[in-house]
């Protein structure tokens, strides 16, 4: 007989609306403005579109929209310069936005021995950093072409809808982990391959397409309700220490879709 090692267990976290009480790209439209990256008129859209998304959540063809408005939008800048906006601003704007009841989770998962993992569709620019902050342990974003240290607009993965199920599976792959013992959670009805992909799927302050299919389908309903500080709550050795394989993770994640969809250019 051979020796099969344990399968491991990973909780896999949306991030807007699941853990932040906001949408983590739009968050960030003020600074970018102020850095000259967008004109008056983007800030203003992200503003509507962050009141559409709290409000009512985003659907199919309203995802699809945002996907192609930013990857026109970011064609240019230099993704130095977005990293720096980031770091500079991540404990004024995104500190206070975390949810008591998601800090909770993760660090009940962590004391498991289960893998965090938090897969977004913003940007890894910001689900990194936002990851490293929060413990977790592989951070996945939607991640667009560099190029001459410049974006390109090419999508080289939009992590949302059936994207997020496969990057699940490539990571169930790779490290091990038995999905039917896994968790997901997630607000959006949208991220239903994602909460199909694990055996413990959970709905976190559900739009109201997910909570029907939640309560059909006998699902443990959350709804979290008070955002605090990060920074009050998360022990920062426990944020540098995630760090190294929040980083290592993601990377390692995007040069392997990178390597089977494109050729990578320096």
């Amino acid at each position: 007989m051979r020796y099969r090692r344990p399968m491991s267990v990973a909780a896999f976290f949306d991030l807007d609306k699941t853990i932040l009480a906001k949408s983590s790209s739009f968050v960030f439209a003020k600074p970018f403005y102020k850095e000259g990256l967008i004109g008056r008129t983007d800030v203003m859209r992200s503003a509507y579109a962050q009141f559409m998304f709290l409000t009512s959540g985003a659907d199919h063809d309203q995802m699809e929209s945002m996907r192609e408005y930013m990857s026109q939008l970011v064609t240019g800048w230099e993704a130095a310069k977005v990293q720096a906006i980031v770091a500079e601003t991540l404990d004024t704007l995104i500190d206070p936005l975390v949810y008591q009841e998601a800090i909770d989770l993760i660090s009940f998962h962590k004391e498991q021995g289960h893998t965090v993992i938090v897969i977004s569709t913003s940007g890894n620019e910001m689900v990194e950093p936002i990851s490293a902050r929060l413990g977790a342990d592989i951070a996945i974003g939607t991640q667009i072409a560099i190029v001459d240290g410049k974006y390109t607009g090419e999508m080289i993965f939009y992590a949302y809808g059936e994207g997020k199920a496969e990057a699940m599976q490539s990571l169930a792959i790779e490290h091990g982990f038995d999905l039917d013992e896994c968790f997901a959670y997630s607000d959006s009805y949208t991220d239903l391959p994602m909460l199909n992909a694990v055996g413990n799927p959970r709905a976190v302050n559900p739009d109201s397409d997910l909570r029907a299919v939640a309560i059909e389908r006998n699902w443990a309903v959350l709804d979290f309700e008070k955002p605090v500080s990060m920074q009050a709550k998360v022990e920062k050795r426990q944020a540098i220490a995630a760090s190294a394989g929040v980083a290592i993770g993601a990377v390692a994640l995007g040069l392997t879709w990178y390597a089977k969809r494109h050729s990578i250019r320096a």
